[in-house]
C-alpha cells in the first residue's frame, strides 16, 4: 500500500512535468523513521527497493541509498509537523524563482492552497541536500517553498497535500508565465 501511494504521486508528477525520469524526491515520516526514495530511482517506475528507510536523527545501513535531499528531509521532519514533502522541479515555478524573490499566485484558489511563496538561497551555493536550516524555518510559516534556480519542497500531513500544493504552485506559475509573455499584469481587468 505505502509502494502505491509513492507510485501515483511520483507518476502524476513525471505526467505533468514537474520532475525528470530522475530528479525530484517524496517521503513520509514513520516514528522516528523516513521512508524516502532512493538516490538515483527512476520516477515514473518506482519499485519497492526504492523506497529507502531511515532514522530521522540518525543513520543505518540504507542511508547511503537514500535521495541525495535527505539532510533537507531530516531538518524538516526534526522542526516541524509534517508528515510528508514533495520535492519536485516544477518548470514554471524554477523559471519565476529566477526573477522573483517571492511568487504569489493569482486567484483565490492558488492563495489558499499556497500562500505567497518565498523564494530561498538568493546569493547563495545551492546544492542537493544544502539549505536545509533555510528551508526548514521557511516551512514553519508556509506550506511550500522555492530554492532559487532549483525546485520546490511542500509539506503536508499526507503525501496529497504537498502534491497538491506543489501542482497547484505550478499552475498558478504557468498562468502568471502566459500572462507576461502576453505583457499583461495579473492585476490588470
Amino acid at each position: 500500500m505505502l509502494l502505491s501511494q509513492f507510485q501515483t504521486i511520483e507518476q502524476d508528477l513525471c505526467a505533468r512535468g514537474l520532475v525528470s525520469s530522475h530528479n525530484g524526491n517524496l517521503s513520509i515520516r514513520l516514528g522516528e523513521s523516513i521512508i524516502i526514495t532512493r538516490r538515483g530511482s527512476m520516477l515514473s517506475c518506482l519499485q519497492e527497493h526504492d523506497l529507502i528507510e531511515t532514522g530521522i536523527s540518525k543513520n543505518n545501513r540504507a542511508t547511503p541509498l537514500a535521495s541525495v535531499e535527505l539532510a533537507v528531509h531530516r531538518a524538516i521532519y526534526q522542526e516541524t509537523s509534517a508528515l510528508a514533502i514533495v520535492h519536485a522541479h516544477p518548470p514554471h515555478a524554477v523559471a519565476l524563482s529566477l526573477t522573483e524573490t517571492e511568487i504569489v499566485p493569482n486567484g483565490a484558489e492558488g492563495l489558499s492552497v499556497v500562500g505567497r511563496v518565498p523564494v530561498l538561497g538568493w546569493h547563495m551555493e545551492v546544492r542537493p541536500g544544502g539549505l536545509a536550516d533555510i528551508i526548514t524555518q521557511a516551512l514553519k510559516q508556509c506550506r511550500i517553498v522555492m530554492v532559487h534556480g532549483h525546485g520546490s519542497f511542500a509539506i503536508g500531513q499526507l503525501l496529497e497535500e504537498a502534491y497538491n500544493c506543489t501542482t497547484t504552485l505550478e499552475e498558478s506559475c504557468q498562468v502568471i508565465c502566459l500572462l507576461r509573455s502576453l505583457q499583461v499584469s495579473p492585476t490588470e481587468k
